[in-house]
């Protein structure tokens, strides 16, 4: 009874009518604090930030979104107001397919080159504007459309916020584990030379050259350390000496702008060897003093060469300048925009690698590097890392990483020299940082003591170990091969398929099947005579180099240089590498590696794809 009247007193203060009336006063502080919340979200939304108000001109303060896209390495590195270089990454990219149809090298390299200059200079400007406002230095890319930019995390978060900004990446220095005491690489007092290296006797190079094809009109280019290009074996196969002068112009680039105490020093104006690895790796690509130091697996074709390392020390921005400037190369002093893709290289030879491990996020932005050079018809070779024996150590080891794993890499594993034994620290597949189980190596080439040139003086050569100089093994056979069978050149997954069909096969079911290919040896072990068998082309004649370049509005021009000027490196040598003795040339000693290896009769197995491909000789 008690709570009967107590209920009906409640009710009667209100009355019939206050009831109603107390449920639209509860209505209407519901949908005004609805609306309150609406409107905050909108304030959030607007200007990146609550409370905030919003900003004009594409440059809001970041949200959660934006923060998405700045890697974790940029968000490190820009803690408690620290300057450090990141890329813009722009969210469009240009579409390369076209190339695939286009017959020609020429036709192949002009399209790339137009369309992703076009693509970055219409895109970029509106970033580049906001930076030049600011007064924030910038390099841009058109290879990769990206700019890298220094500065704080104000900076990041105000372009990662902008609609046509994909994502932040990182510019980490990246330590390439070159030859150094105690490594893998490690220089060693060198042998006097047998006439032709027991490496290049291995491949069958000789045999390709008794039929008249010594690499004629193909152009290796190679990105790492420099090259020393007076250099008794390298001088009279660079592209930019004619015999009596020298033009650096269209045949080399540095792309090492801020070293400290640098032996070449920044914007080297000549080829210049850091380090005496970017030697190495060329000498063995195409070396020959025509005195006995036959080192080289084409010489009779040229090169032209890219710094991208600081005495082994690269970054993601210095790779990508090389390949860049790869694609269409430019002369001392000019930019990109005036590069000129008819003295784009043939091929690329790559022993520099990017690891997480180092802070190196920037996979993406090398893997369309990498791409662009294969829709442009340039066949990019690349070690494939010291890293090994562990399975899956191409893509997660601390030295290994991009561009070893990529498809678009022709990769390189190494062989004990003289032995169809895998070294044992040539990385293996599978490629398991992407998802693909890509099975990598692709090839395998000889990769222990390998003697070739160094940079200390004109005529010193040293023996050293890795991927580093099994690569240009087979950089050079493809210019042997492109070489013998014109119609192959540039026609990147044929000429694969000409090499892997005829490697001597090396089973091994340590890393997946036995194949091939294997993760191990990959198709195996190069044989070029194999690959070219009896080409019915007639070799071109060699066409005389020139030292005279295109006149261009950008730069001084230098002056043809009409004698051998030594490199930095002649009177420098970094203290960390230990210098071996100078070693005259020699005439031709017979050893028992020099006598010609006998070959192994190839494992027959069915090719990996329907491409057409030279059929090759009947081999003994």
């Amino acid at each position: 009874m008690k709570e009967k009247s107590m209920s009906h007193c409640v009710r009667c203060n209100f009355g019939e009518g206050g009831f109603f009336k107390l449920r639209v006063l509860i209505g209407v502080l519901f949908c005004f604090a609805a609306i309150t919340v609406v409107l905050l979200a909108l304030g959030s939304t607007a200007t990146g930030q609550p409370g905030t108000p919003s900003t004009q001109g594409g440059r809001p303060p970041a949200g959660l979104a934006a923060a998405n896209k700045i890697a974790p390495w940029v968000m490190d590195h820009t803690a408690n107001g620290q300057h450090t270089e990141f890329f813009v990454v722009l969210a469009d990219q240009a579409d390369l397919s076209g190339a695939a149809s286009l017959p020609t090298k020429a036709e192949k390299g002009r399209f790339v080159y137009q369309t992703l200059l076009e693509k970055a200079q219409r895109t970029q400007e509106p970033i580049l504007e906001w930076l030049r406002d600011r007064n924030i230095g910038y390099q841009s890319f058109y290879v990769v459309n990206a700019i890298l930019v220094k500065g704080t995390r104000e900076i990041a978060d105000a372009l990662a916020a902008r609609a046509d900004v994909a994502r932040i990446e990182g510019n980490p220095l990246i330590h390439n584990n070159l030859p150094r005491p105690g490594a893998i690489e490690v220089p060693a007092q060198p042998k006097r030379p047998a006439t032709i290296e027991p490496g290049i006797q291995y491949t069958h190079a000789p045999d390709v050259w008794a039929l008249g094809f010594t690499g004629q009109n193909i152009v290796v280019a190679s990105a790492d350390t420099g090259q020393r290009w007076t250099h008794d074996a390298l001088k009279p196969h660079y592209r930019g000496w004619d015999g009596q002068n020298a033009n650096h112009n269209y045949n080399w680039h540095d792309s090492i702008h801020d070293s400290v105490g640098n032996p070449c020093g920044n914007d080297s104006q000549q080829p210049c060897d850091d380090y005496g690895h970017g030697s190495h790796t060329t000498g063995t690509a195409i070396g020959d003093d025509g005195m006995g130091n036959q080192i080289g697996m084409a010489p009779g074709a040229k090169w032209i060469g890219c710094r991208n390392m600081d005495q082994g020390n690269g970054t993601p921005a210095r790779y990508i300048e090389c390949m860049e400037w790869f694609l269409a190369p430019y002369r001392l002093n000019c930019t990109p925009n005036e590069g000129d893709p008819s003295k784009a290289p043939d091929i690329t030879i790559n022993s520099w690698g990017c690891p997480v491990s180092e802070g190196c996020t920037t996979g993406d932005e090398l893997r369309a590097a990498v791409e662009a050079q294969e829709a442009a018809g340039i066949q990019m070779v690349v070690a494939a890392g010291n890293d090994g024996p562990s399975c899956g150590s191409i893509d997660h080891g601390t030295l290994s990483g991009p561009p070893s794993f990529y498809a678009a890499s022709y990769t390189v594993g190494a062989l004990v020299n003289g032995t169809d034994t895998i070294a044992g620290f040539s990385s293996r597949g599978p490629v398991t940082i992407d998802g693909s189980g890509r099975i990598k190596p692709d090839i395998t080439a000889p990769g222990t003591t390998v003697r070739s040139a160094w940079n200390g003086t004109d005529s010193q050569y040293i023996s050293i170990d890795g991927t580093s100089m099994a690569t240009p093994h087979i950089a050079g056979a493809m210019a042997l091969l492109w070489s013998a069978i014109p119609s192959l050149r540039h026609q990147i997954q044929d000429s694969r398929d000409a090499l892997n069909n005829s490697a001597v096969f090396i089973s091994s079911t340590l890393c997946g099947t036995a194949g091939p290919p294997n993760n191990v040896y990959g198709w195996g072990r190069i044989d070029i005579a194999n690959a070219v068998g009896t080409p019915s082309p007639t070799p071109s004649p060699s066409p005389t180099p020139t030292a005279t370049a295109t006149p261009s509005a950008c730069g001084p021009t230098p002056s043809p240089t009409p004698t051998a000027s030594p490199t930095a490196t002649a009177t420098s040598t970094p203290t960390a590498t230990p210098t071996p003795s100078d070693t005259p040339t020699p005439t031709a000693t017979p050893t028992a590696t020099a006598s010609s290896t006998p070959r192994p009769t190839p494992t027959p197995r069915s090719a990996p794809s329907a491409r057409p491909r030279p059929t090759p000789a009947p081999r003994p």
